[in-house]
């Protein structure tokens, strides 16, 4: 009785420092005119005005659209709150949400049965007002200094991973890095990336949401135009590829060490 009693309360500790961990990226709200976007941020151990740091933007998937500014930090948020992480990599990570029944990329199912889920991409359509607010954002916080302007990553997963290739080729100037998982994107656009943009794509080719069809299609053209890409598929592994992903022990090693060559 008394070994179950001191499982439970361990449990239980640990359930509560998870939640103050989670507590570490402080809530914001970005206003521009009537729409808001919900954000979390955190900042290094140790913060110092006087000094740049690395930006992070993180989109999640469909399942954490919402308005309680807490859902988006369901997945990855751990891997930047490792303690080891922030002090090994200290930087600003930013965890945007997107609101319900909106999307980060202008994604369109089409119902074809093909390789690609039926997933396409309409590039012709105005940017999603969620991932337009995040871009405003972005340049809001580099206009106010803290930011190092050369180090700004990108990553999400599902439909953040398609977020992520479009606001690679809505802002090809921004980005020094990104890392897309289990999503897809419009091959004709890789061009406009900023040359030889390091780019390292995940998906499990089990994945019955999204097909791994629509990271290949992406590898290939990437390759094609001679950019900077890794790609890791993960076998057997179904739609939750982004577990597999946060376990990878170069990844933020290898996100870290990218940096934009100034214009």
């Amino acid at each position: 009785m008394k070994k179950m009693v001191l499982v439970s309360f361990i449990l239980i500790c640990a359930n509560v420092l998870e939640a103050q961990n989670k507590d570490l990226f402080e809530k914001q709200l970005f206003v521009l005119g009537e729409d808001t976007l919900r954000c979390r941020i955190l900042t290094p151990i140790n913060y110092s005005p006087a000094q740049k740091y690395p930006l992070v933007v993180f989109l999640h998937g469909s399942g954490e659209r919402g308005k309680d500014n807490e859902k988006q930090l369901t997945w990855g948020a751990d891997l930047f709150l490792d303690s080891l992480n922030r002090a090994r990599f200290p930087a600003i990570i930013v965890f945007p949400q997107c609101p319900e029944n909106e999307s980060w990329a202008n994604t369109i199912r089409t119902g074809i049965k093909d390789s690609l889920g039926g997933f396409r991409l309409d590039t012709t359509a105005p940017v999603k007002n969620a991932l337009n607010l995040l871009l405003h954002f972005i340049d809001t916080l580099t206009a106010h200094g803290g930011i190092d302007k050369q180090r700004i990553y990108a990553g999400g997963l599902s439909m953040g991973g398609f977020g992520t290739f479009e606001i690679l080729w809505r802002r090809p100037d921004l980005f020094a890095a990104a890392f897309p998982i289990c999503g897809g994107g419009t091959p004709e656009k890789v061009k406009q990336y900023l040359p030889r943009l390091p780019i390292w794509i995940f998906h499990g080719n089990a994945d019955p949401v999204v097909p791994v069809g629509n990271s290949r299609l992406m590898v290939q053209a990437l390759r094609t135009n001679h950019a900077n890409v890794l790609y890791t598929e993960y076998a057997g592994v179904g739609h939750d590829s982004w577990k597999n992903t946060f376990a990878e022990p170069d990844l933020l090693k290898w996100l870290f060490s990218q940096k934009k060559t100034k214009n």
